[in-house]
């Protein structure tokens, strides 16, 4: 990943921060997991992408840009523990360690913290943790898991049920990191189940939780074999254009005017 300037939390002194403080009140929160993406994936998958969106995104953004967080790089992975390489933290220790992370940043004055979400199976606990922030801190919170571009990126893959190590994670890193892809490994795991309100691309589905080894034996759900390069920076460009626009609108708002002085 290249070198990234000027809107890091982490490579600045305080007195950066503060003197950052004065025009800009929101942050950008990675968060991703360290778990198994099939045999041809690193485990990484999810926090480098997180991190990597949120870069993109802060460094497309107008002046001022957003500041950026460390990421957050455990997610809660129970479901895949059956694959070696997986590491997983449990719901309540996710979601504290983020309620207390948003807590101390509305002490240093941050009104508005935007959660990138690299891994769906922390949407519940990060979603929990955000009305918590927002309930005590009184501040805006969110959580993209996706639902800025999800709908986009569907119509760039034809692959049902393609939410791991499939199509579009196989083709996102072959956009940026071809080099981490075992492509020779790669093999289709499209999965179908007794009921279509169990199909994870329905509008109309249920949400449900399984331990992957019980649906597939490589841990891959989706078509890796479909995935290419070109199709992976498509899927890229959709992202970062859509939480622009979305961060820039929520950057350059008072509160009173994000909850149209009803809050």
């Amino acid at each position: 990943m290249k070198k990234y300037e000027g809107f890091l939390w982490e490579e600045m002194t305080w007195e950066q921060i503060e003197a950052y403080l004065e025009n800009v009140d929101t942050v950008i929160l990675p968060c991703g997991a360290i778990e198994q993406h099939g045999p041809h994936l690193p485990v990484d998958i999810d926090y480098y992408d997180a991190k990597y969106l949120s870069y993109k995104v802060a460094e497309a953004c107008s002046d001022p840009k957003p500041l950026v967080l460390p990421a957050i790089p455990f997610g809660v992975s129970y479901h895949h523990q059956d694959f070696k390489g997986t590491l997983s933290v449990s719901n309540n220790a996710l979601s504290a360690f983020v309620y207390d992370l948003g807590m101390s940043l509305a002490k240093n004055g941050i009104k508005k913290i935007i959660i990138i979400n690299g891994h769906g199976d922390n949407a519940p606990t990060l979603n929990y943790a955000a009305q918590m922030i927002n309930r005590d801190a009184k501040i805006f919170v969110c959580v993209d898991t996706g639902e800025t571009s999800d709908v986009d990126i569907s119509k760039l893959t034809d692959t049902a049920n393609d939410i791991h190590a499939g199509d579009i994670e196989t083709s996102t890193t072959l956009a940026i990191r071809p080099e981490m892809v075992q492509m020779e490994k790669a093999k289709d795991a499209t999965l179908t189940f007794g009921s279509d309100y169990l199909n994870f691309d329905n509008s109309r589905s249920v949400n449900w939780y399984v331990r992957t080894s019980k649906i597939s034996e490589s841990g891959v759900m989706g078509d890796p074999t479909k995935a290419t390069a070109e199709k992976g920076q498509k899927m890229w460009d959709v992202m970062i254009r859509n939480l622009v626009s979305f961060v820039d609108e929520i950057k350059t708002k008072s509160l009173e005017e994000l909850y149209q002085k009803r809050y």
